[in-house]
Parts: structure tokens; C-alpha cells; sequence
């Protein structure tokens, strides 16, 4: 299954290369012009894009702020390093949970031990 992301500023930049060699569809905040851009603003563009997001901001993780039913998918990695590896791998696993999960209305925190996963 091909899945559309967007990718927040503050991922490192080889993660965009890296999911679309599996073959998704990949997009980022800077590549749009939405570096440095509130968070409303981001997410409000993944809506209208139906993408994903995909971030390492605990503030997109408010339910209350951004509630689950008004995006398509929001994936906040929480690594216990931040080195590209250890996001990669994070990222990864929610490509691979996606296989048997929906993501369209759910907040994801994904960690290195689990997914918590909000509706």
C-alpha cells in the first residue's frame, strides 16, 4: 500500500529519500515552503493534501488541539536518540503497522517499544 506523507521540518532529511524508495508518496514542510510555519498551518496542509504527518513535535500529540477525526493521520516519533537511524526505524514501523492498522483519523506516538495509538 502506497501511503502520502508529509514530513515536518524537523526530521532529518534523508528520511524523505528513504520512504520513497519504498515507494511513497513523499512531501515535506520545507520543499512546500511551510518551514518555520505554526502547526495549524502544517496540519491544515496535510488535510488538504490528504498526506500524513509525520513529525517529532509532542505538540501535534494534543488530542484536544488537534483532534484525530479532523486529519488524515498524525505519526509523532519519539526516539530515544535522535540519529537518523533511530527515527528511520521509528518511521518504519509505522509503514509496517499500517499494513493492519488504519492510520485516517488516529494520532500515532510511536516509540522504540510501541505504538500508542489515539482515536
Amino acid at each position: 500500500m502506497i501511503l502520502r506523507f508529509k514530513l515536518d521540518e524537523n526530521l532529518p532529511h534523508k528520511v524523505e529519500p528513504a520512504l520513497r524508495d519504498l515507494g511513497h508518496d513523499v512531501e515535506t514542510a520545507i520543499s512546500e515552503g511551510l518551514a518555520g510555519a505554526i502547526d495549524s498551518d502544517l496540519l491544515n496542509a496535510c488535510t488538504a493534501e490528504d498526506r500524513i504527518l509525520i513529525s517529532l513535535d509532542l505538540d501535534f500529540a494534543d488530542i484536544r488541539v488537534y483532534p484525530p477525526q479532523s486529519h488524515r493521520g498524525i505519526w509523532v516519533l519519539r526516539p530515544a536518540e535522535q540519529t537518523f537511524d533511530t527515527i528511520l526505524a521509528l518511521a518504519l514501523a509505522g509503514v509496517r503497522l499500517s499494513t493492519v492498522e488504519r492510520t485516517t483519523g488516529q494520532l500515532w506516538v510511536i516509540d522504540k517499544k510501541r505504538v500508542r495509538i489515539r482515536e
